[in-house]
């Protein structure tokens, strides 16, 4: 058989509960018990609004997607049969 390298990240397959706990700890001593629920409460803004960002692009591609109107109507477009 041929050796295969095989690619992964090295946090990948080395983090593990010890690894998270250490990890939540010196975010604790970092930033405090007080700025914590702040940090939370901005990421969880900044989530809704690049979700919101998401699907109004989406929404954009899908309004100026050509062969919209055929799909409304029941055929799929390019596939119009007499």
């Amino acid at each position: 058989m041929e050796n295969f390298i095989v690619a992964y990240p090295l946090f990948l397959g080395g983090i593990g509960l010890p690894e998270i706990i250490a990890i939540l700890v010196v975010i604790l001593l970092f930033f405090g018990a007080k700025k914590i629920p702040e940090l939370m409460k901005s990421m969880g803004k900044g989530i809704k609004s690049f979700k919101e960002g998401m699907n109004e692009v989406e929404k954009d591609i899908d309004a100026s997607a050509p062969g919209k109107e055929n799909e409304d109507k029941g055929t799929p477009s390019g596939n119009a049969s007499a």
